[in-house]
């Protein structure tokens, strides 16, 4: 009889609804493209209720679907200015925004070129090279604000290759459509990168501070969720690993 009953027991245990997986849709700036799978795969390890669907672009262009109510959970920005007219517009959880992270710029060329890319970006032989769009890619605005402070500006706007986000204009350079690129240091260390290319960083004070931040656009205890574990030690030491200094730094 007590047999009985215990398989009865596991039977019905087996047969117990699992809880739910709840989908959390994210909009996030290319620089994120090798941190963030990181990011989600150990947030999902204490979270296996949630599945995290990331879509990388760029941020202006993110800020625009938000603005025409694309159906994203999260917004992690480039630019932590693109969350705060979000959240003024009154599109998002209210005292959502938040900084998790500094951008940082540097000179990339791949790794079988001749080129020094601490001298590259003076360098006559520079036919092309790539920035990300400064139009809506505040990677690109920042590359703009760089050579405008090293002086530089005029002489290579007419060898600049527009990235559609930092992510593409790292591809420009590593498929030879550009000589050099202006990149996220996020992506040049990033375990797919490190072997394929050298890269100079560009002093912090030669571009406005880069302050990324996001904003949750549909409020629930999964985003929250992942926003906690985004900005904890975890998630800090996993942005830290891919050259991002961090909210606070």
């Amino acid at each position: 009889m007590v047999r009985i009953l215990l398989a009865l027991a596991f039977l019905c245990a087996s047969c117990a609804p699992h809880p739910p997986t709840q989908k959390l849709s994210v909009a996030a700036a290319a620089d994120l493209n090798f941190a963030l799978p990181e990011i989600a795969r150990q947030f999902h390890v204490s979270h296996p209720e949630v599945q995290v669907d990331v879509a990388y672009g760029s941020s202006g262009n993110f800020f625009a679907q938000i603005n025409n109510h694309a159906p994203f959970d999260i917004f992690l920005s480039a630019d932590v200015e693109y969350p705060r007219k979000l959240a003024s517009a009154g599109l998002g959880a209210g005292d959502s925004v938040f900084t998790y992270a500094v951008g940082r710029l540097v000179v990339w060329v791949p790794a079988a070129s001749p080129l020094d890319p601490a001298t590259a970006l003076r360098d006559p032989s520079v036919k092309h090279l790539a920035i990300a769009n400064p139009q809506h890619a505040p990677y690109g605005r920042a590359a703009q604000s760089a050579l405008r402070t090293f002086g530089l500006y005029q002489d290579v706007e007419p060898k600049l290759v527009l990235g559609e986000n930092i992510a593409q204009t790292l591809q420009f350079v590593e498929s030879g459509a550009a000589d050099a690129g202006i990149v996220a240091l996020s992506l040049a260390l990033a375990p797919p990168m490190r072997d394929k290319g050298r890269y100079w960083e560009i002093p912090l004070d030669a571009y406005p501070r880069m302050e990324q931040g996001g904003i949750i656009l549909k409020d629930s205890r999964a985003a929250r969720d992942f926003r906690a574990f985004l900005l904890s030690d975890g998630g800090r030491r996993i942005l830290k690993q891919y050259g991002f200094f961090v909210s606070g730094e």
